[in-house]
């Protein structure tokens, strides 16, 4: 088979100049033709362009493409953005569409994936109709196969009864209704404890996002532990990698797939040390330290920088705020903010960071003020509803929650949410936010949500599937709590979810996406013998840590 001439010219324009230019009308003529003629270079060549240009539109197609020229590499990544992008590629037209152009092979290769990145089994199960239905008279026989790949036991008995049993393809299979009994009776006596997850049919899969727990303060002292929230167990685990001091009061943030643990105090050091976590391969290092020591640090990144701003050094409540570029791993001094904070939160939204609540030395505050990063400058937006120490401030969708606190009387249970895009002009004399004598709001005013179920202060907050998650932390009784909710921003309203293995306040914590080696920190990554430890084991740990017990003020 002979090249046409522009194919053949591509060719050329490689051997002599070492490139070529490729588009999407060249693309698979020019690796047909390298292909044949073993030009290797422009092979990778091509098979580059196409993962610059993958998308949930076309990786399906492209793993057709990969597996035909052999392109083993070019498979593999293909196959992991199918697998982290798989609800997207279902519902786009072009996606969905190949989707159901498969071979019955591929798709119970795709379905059976432990690392197929879906929220419930639900999908799973939507996914298998879709592509039957695309021809059911052609495939309503390959049912009971693609039945052993959905994780039949992670669907409720409502679920199945309703939506699987009476789906008409199964409604008419025997065998089918025969395996979604035997799901029923496992469900009904299969002990409750740590082994349901390693069953084939009740096995959850591996979470595309990992949420990190990190120190915090327990049973008198600070603690070093890690725990790890797997969202589709709904299941916290313990972590190996504790290699760190006890801390607590310190900050959390993640920056290019590693976790930053900044300042903090272990009892008796207050800290301006960092240090750094690559879950990859689960080693820490020491980074460059802060200007400043500082525990109740708040933290924020925006930009490619950490942020760390205000807290306590053992002294003085401070004002001063600094940012770390991890490029050349060196802290810089900004502009400080225009009140002294400890125990604050700070979030980053748009080009801005916000900051709320604190503690001045003197009183509880709910004053807030917002860093322009473009111009190093601090200005005041509206105050909170309430005054909040052990606040946590979070960024969602546009708007900024404050969540949680201690108003100087008691651990609070409310929430409250601010839009900074909403832009009105807001007085002076009305919020209390003038600058020398005078000054613009610039954003709407603070907005009451529902309130938790339980009241809490220097705890941990997370986004996470698209719910904000509060973690531990100071209940009214000053009583550390292993107690975690998460909030749907749509409908106002908060839910339970699993309690942390260890009670602890004064703890931090982030969420990881994508690790390639996510299942480390999942529940189909441990043996039973490790998921048996539970709470006991954590607390016999956590009983060895001989730090002191002095808590820092706030």
């Amino acid at each position: 088979m002979n090249a046409p001439s522009d194919i053949f010219r591509k060719l050329m324009d490689f051997a002599y100049a070492g490139h070529c230019l490729i588009t999407d009308d060249t693309l698979e003529p020019l690796i047909r033709h390298a292909d044949q003629y073993e030009v290797l270079g422009v092979v990778q060549l091509c098979c580059q362009y196409i993962l610059d240009h993958l998308s949930p539109e076309n990786c399906l197609g492209m793993l057709r493409f990969a597996r035909h020229y052999f392109c083993v590499e070019l498979e593999r990544r293909g196959r992991r953005f199918v697998r982290f992008n798989f609800g997207e590629v279902l519902k786009c037209g072009d996606g969905g569409k190949e989707f159901e152009r498969l071979p019955v092979e591929d798709v119970i290769e795709i379905l059976g994936d432990d690392d197929l990145n879906v929220r419930s089994e639900e999908a799973v199960f939507e996914a298998v109709q879709k592509w039957v239905e695309h021809d059911i008279a052609g495939r309503a026989h390959h049912l009971p196969d693609l039945l052993k790949v959905v994780r039949m036991g992670n669907l409720s008995a409502e679920y199945l009864t309703y939506s699987v049993l009476q789906w008409p393809p199964i409604d008419a299979d025997n065998e089918c209704k025969s395996l979604i009994g035997d799901v029923f009776k496992l469900m009904d006596s299969a002990p409750k404890d740590a082994t349901l997850g390693h069953h084939p049919q009740l096995r959850p899969r591996v979470p595309h996002d990992i949420l990190f727990a990190v120190g915090g303060w327990t049973a008198g002292s600070p603690t070093n532990f890690i725990e790890t929230y797997d969202t589709r167990a709904d299941r916290w685990l313990l972590s190996r990698d504790n290699d760190l001091v006890p801390r607590a009061y310190h900050g959390i943030c993640t920056l290019d797939g590693l976790i930053y643990m900044i300042g903090g105090f272990d009892g008796n050091e207050h800290f301006n040390t960092v240090r750094c976590f690559d879950p990859a391969t689960h080693l820490w290092k020491d980074c460059a330290c802060m200007y400043y020591p500082r525990c109740y640090v708040s933290v924020a990144v925006h930009g490619g920088r950490i942020y760390a701003m205000g807290g306590y050094n053992g002294r003085i409540r401070m004002s001063s705020a600094e940012r770390y570029d991890p490029q050349v791993n060196q802290w810089q001094q900004i502009q400080p903010m225009q009140r002294q904070r400890s125990d604050a939160s700070a979030a980053a939204l748009d080009d801005k960071i916000y900051i709320v609540g604190g503690f001045n030395g003197t009183e509880v505050m709910n004053s807030a003020e917002v860093y322009d990063t473009l111009t190093n400058q601090w200005s005041f937006i509206p105050h909170m509803i309430s005054a909040r120490s052990g606040v946590s401030l979070v960024a969602f969708k546009d708007t900024l929650y404050a969540l949680g606190g201690f108003n100087g009387f008691t651990r609070l249970t409310s929430g409250e949410k601010y839009s900074p895009n909403f832009h009105h002009h807001c007085s002076s004399s009305n919020n209390n936010n003038s600058i020398g004598g005078g000054g613009l709001g610039v954003g709407g005013e603070w907005v009451q949500i529902a309130e938790m179920f339980s009241p809490r202060s220097n705890f941990a907050t997370v986004i996470l599937d698209e719910y904000i998650f509060v973690i531990g932390g100071f209940n009214a009784g000053s009583t550390t709590i292993n107690y975690v909710e998460c909030y749907d921003s749509e409908a106002n309203e908060w839910f339970d979810a699993a309690p942390m293995n260890l009670n602890r306040s004064a703890l931090s914590a982030c969420v990881i996406s994508g690790l390639q080696n996510a299942k480390d920190y999942s529940l189909l990554g441990r043996s039973v013998s490790e998921l048996g430890q539970g709470a006991s084991g954590c607390q016999a740990q956590q009983d060895t840590i001989t730090a002191a017990t002095t808590t820092p003020a706030p």
